[in-house]
C-alpha cells in the first residue's frame, strides 16, 4: 500500500513543492529558478523514488535470506520512519535535498517490499490460494494510490501548510504494521528450507493452518529441500548466458519494460496536471482524480477473481491494448476539445479506461507470471532482472515525461500508446498461457522455439518430474518426484 501511496502522493502537492523550491533557493542565493530547473528539480523529486527502488530490488535476496521474510518487512520499517523525519521537517529547515533524499528512502522501501511481500504471502498461503494471493498486492497499490488522491484533497491535506505532513503520513501504516506484524509466524518455507528448523516450521504452520493437517504440508517441505540441495542456482550473469531460457528471459524484460512504459506511472505521477490540459476546471480535478481511484480497487479485484479463469494471456493483452487505444483517445481528445467541447469528458474516460485496463492485467500478472516462466534454480536471478528493468523503467517515465509533454504537448501519449501496443502483440505471439501448467510444461513450449536440441531444453528430466506448481512457486505434494524410469523421448 506504502508503493501506491509514493506514486500518487506528489501529484496533489506538486504546485506547493515548487514554489517551496524556488523560495528556497531565492533565500539562499537570492535570485529564483528558471522554468526548465524547477521543472528539472521536480522530476527529480518525483523519479528519485524509483532509483531508490531499482537499489532494494537489487538487495533483497541478501534480506531475506539474512532475515526471513517476515524480518526483513519489519527490519526495513525503519527506512520509512527516517524518510518521513526528512520530508515532514523540510520546510521547517528549509531543504529541498531533505525532500529528495526522504522520496529515495522511500523507494529503496518499496523496491524491497514489492519482492518481500508476494514472496511472504506465496509461501504462508495455502495451495488452492497461491494464485489469488499473486494480484492482491497489486489491489493493495491501488488502496494506496486511492488514500493519497482523498488525503490529498483541499478540505483534508491539500493545502499549502499541510504537504510535508501529507508526505510523511506514511509513517501512520507503517507504526500500524510494526505493532501487529510480529504477533505472525515466520514463513514455514523459509524456516524449514533454508533455516533447517522443522519445531518453529510445524508452529508456525499450526498457527496458519489451524483446522487442517499438516504432515502433508511439512513432507511436500522436506521433499523440497532435499531436491534443491542437487540443484544450483544461477546468477543473473549465467541466466543471460543460458540459451534454453532465452525467451523466458526476453518475455520477462518486455513485460516488465511495458509495464512501466505503458505511461500508467506519467498518468499517476501527473493526473492533475493531465486533466488540467484536458479543459477539467481547476476545483473539480481533485474530486476527478479521486474518482479514478475507485476504478483502480474495482478493477484490480476484477483481475484477481477472474485470472484463474481466463488465464494469463487475455488479461495481459487486453489489459495492454485497453491502454494503448485510451492514449490515442487522450492524443485525439487534447487535439479536438478545443473545438468540441464534449472532448474532454472523453479525454477522462481515456484516463479511466488506462488505468481499468492496467489494474485487471498488467499491474500484478508480470510479477505472478515471471515464477511460472522459470525453473526454481532461474527464479531468484530472474526477479532481480525483471525489478530492476521495472524500476529502471519507472524512473524513465517519471523523469523524461514532464520534458516530453513540453516538447511534443499531446502527442507523447502516442509513445505510451504504441508501447502498450507492441507488447499486447508480443504477449500474443511468444508468450504462452500458462494457467494450469506445470514449470516443466512451460518449459517445453518454450524450448521448441529455441534454436538447440530439446534436450537441453530439459534439465534432468530423466530424474526429476515436476508435478502441478501454483502462484508464486508453491508446490503440491512431493512436487519433486524423483523417477528413473522417465526418460526424454
Amino acid at each position: 500500500m506504502l508503493y501506491g501511496y509514493n506514486l500518487a502522493v506528489v501529484n496533489s502537492p506538486a504546485v506547493y513543492i515548487k514554489a517551496f523550491y524556488n523560495q528556497s533557493v531565492v533565500n539562499r542565493n537570492g535570485t529564483g529558478l528558471s522554468e526548465e530547473t524547477l521543472t528539472l528539480m521536480y522530476s527529480l523529486t518525483v523519479s528519485v523514488f524509483a532509483i531508490g527502488g531499482l537499489l532494494g530490488s537489487v538487495i533483497v535476496g541478501i534480506l531475506v535470506s539474512r532475515f526471513g521474510r517476515k524480518g526483513t518487512v519489519l527490519n526495513t520499517t525503519v527506512l520509512v520512519f527516517i524518510a518521513s523525519l526528512l520530508m515532514g521537517f523540510s520546510r521547517i529547515c528549509g531543504s529541498p535535498e531533505m525532500i529528495i533524499v526522504g522520496r529515495f528512502i522511500t523507494g529503496i522501501h518499496s523496491g524491497i517490499s514489492l519482492s518481500v511481500v508476494p514472496m511472504y504471502l506465496g509461501e504462508i498461503a495455502p495451495k488452492n490460494l497461491r494464485g489469488f494471493l499473486g494480484l492482491v498486492p497489486s489491489i493493495f497499490i491501488g488502496t494506496g494510490v486511492f488514500i493519497a488522491q482523498i488525503l490529498g484533497l483541499h478540505e483534508l491535506l491539500g493545502k499549502e501548510e499541510h504537504w510535508p505532513l501529507f508526505l510523511s503520513v506514511v509513517a501512520v501504516p507503517t507504526f500500524i504494521q510494526l505493532m501487529l506484524l510480529p504477533w505472525f509466524p515466520e514463513s514455514p518455507r523459509y524456516l524449514l528450507i533454508e533455516k533447517h528448523n522443522i519445531h518453529a516450521t510445524i508452529t508456525a504452520l499450526k498457527w496458519y493452518r489451524s483446522k487442517c493437517d499438516i504432515q502433508a504440508e511439512i513432507e511436500e517441505m522436506q521433499e523440497e529441500q532435499r531436491s534443491l540441495s542437487s540443484v544450483e542456482t544461477l546468477s543473473v550473469w549465467k541466466l543471460f548466458h543460458d540459451d534454453t531460457v532465452r525467451w523466458q528471459v526476453l518475455s520477462v524484460m518486455v513485460i516488465n519494460i511495458g509495464m512501466q512504459l505503458s505511461g500508467i506511472d506519467a498518468i499517476w505521477f501527473y493526473t492533475n496536471d493531465i486533466f488540467e490540459d484536458a479543459g477539467i476546471p481547476a476545483p473539480e480535478i481533485p474530486y476527478t482524480t479521486a474518482g479514478t481511484g475507485i476504478i483502480e480497487i474495482i478493477a484490480g479485484l476484477v483481475g484477481c477473481f477472474s485470472i484463474e479463469k481466463l488465464g494469463r494471456r487475455p488479461l495481459m493483452i487486453g489489459g495492454f491494448t485497453m491502454m494503448g487505444i485510451c492514449c490515442g483517445g487522450i492524443t485525439v481528445s487534447l487535439i479536438l476539445q478545443a473545438h468540441l467541447p464534449f472532448m474532454r469528458y472523453v479525454g477522462v474516460t481515456c484516463v479511466v479506461g488506462i488505468i481499468a485496463g492496467f489494474c485487471i492485467g498488467p499491474a500484478g500478472v508480470p510479477f505472478l507470471i515471471t515464477a511460472e516462466l522459470f525453473k526454481q534454480s532461474h527464479r531468484p536471478a530472474a526477479y532481480i532482472v525483471g525489478g530492476s528493468l521495472n524500476w529502471l523503467s519507472n524512473f524513465t517515465v517519471g523523469f523524461v515525461f514532464p520534458f516530453l509533454q513540453m516538447s511534443v504537448g499531446s502527442y507523447s501519449y502516442l509513445v505510451f500508446g504504441s508501447i502498450c501496443l507492441s507488447v499486447a502483440f508480443y504477449v500474443y505471439m511468444v508468450i504462452p498461457e500458462t494457467k494450469n501448467k506445470t514449470f516443466m510444461e512451460i518449459s517445453q513450449m518454450f524450448t521448441k522455439k529455441e534454436a538447440v536440441p530439446e534436450t537441453q531444453g530439459l534439465i534432468l528430466v530423466d530424474q526429476l518430474k515436476l508435478k502441478k506448481m501454483n502462484g508464486y512457486g508453491g508446490m503440491e505434494h512431493a512436487s519433486l518426484e524423483f523417477d528413473s524410469s522417465s526418460s526424454v523421448p
